[in-house]
């Protein structure tokens, strides 16, 4: 039987529109962390409202959390999710796969798009009563529709040939989560950001960030101990708290 951190619930559906949704609709019930996750999602999402596609036997699930702290603090746990995915899969499957962390809040492997993260809260008034981390990996396939410019998606079993379930990985997931959360709990987020920084896709290299109608080029040269994108380029060292980004293509 796989570990699992102690405290921390779990519910396993069958099917659901969106765990992320599931989440949000049993958070005020919950009484303290809790997986939801499901084998199929019909109507999973990702960032900005964009469409999540989920062909089965990829992983979607999602954690609800009391938060400490506020907005800023609940959003720096994308970070341990990031992490937290990408001590799982190598656990898993090997410290031999070339696993990456794009910023802010993606998981590549060989170069692609491996899993996306989305953070969700419920509150008003500025206090968070509950954060919910939604997770999707591609571990059986990757969805054919990509939006006009962004990075290919890619499945552990199409890059690598190897089978992971869902059910293998939630465990090894929640238990890396569990980890990372209470070094984040204890030490503050500079364990978390140098971490991060270890793990990060082009560092030092020249990437676009995108907001809006907005575009800036630069070297990447780190994140901030807000979890700020910095780039550096013709106007200097800027911090970016928001964006999507780009690697320039070959």
């Amino acid at each position: 039987m796989a570990p699992w951190p102690r405290g921390v619930a779990r519910h396993v559906l069958d099917h659901v529109d969106s765990t992320n949704a599931e989440a949000m609709r049993l958070a005020p019930g919950l009484s303290g962390p809790t997986w939801i996750m499901a084998r199929r999602q019909t109507a999973g999402r990702g960032r900005r409202g964009r469409a999540w596609s989920d062909p089965p036997g990829n992983f979607a699930a999602s954690l609800v959390l009391r938060p400490e702290g506020g907005p800023a603090d609940a959003a720096r746990l994308s970070f341990v999710a990031a992490l937290a995915v990408y001590d799982a899969l190598r656990q898993l499957c090997g410290p031999q796969l070339n696993v990456a962390l794009k910023w802010p809040n993606d998981v590549l492997l060989n170069g692609g798009k491996l899993s996306g993260i989305l953070l969700e809260s419920v509150g008003s008034g500025g206090a968070i009563q509950a954060l919910v981390i939604g997770i999707g990996v591609n571990l059986a396939a990757a969805p054919d529709a990509v939006e006009p410019g962004a990075m290919r998606p890619v499945s552990l079993q199409g890059e690598t040939g190897l089978t992971i379930t869902p059910d293998d990985f939630l465990p090894a997931l929640a238990v890396a989560f569990d980890a990372w959360h209470r070094q984040m709990r204890d030490f503050g987020f500079a364990p978390i950001r140098a971490a991060w920084l270890a793990r990060a896709a082009m560092l030092g290299e020249v990437i676009t960030a995108r907001t809006g109608t907005t575009e800036t080029t630069g070297r990447f040269d780190g994140i901030d101990e807000t979890g700020a994108l910095i780039l550096t380029g013709p106007r200097g060292r800027q911090a970016i708290p928001a964006a999507d980004v780009y690697f320039a293509r070959p």
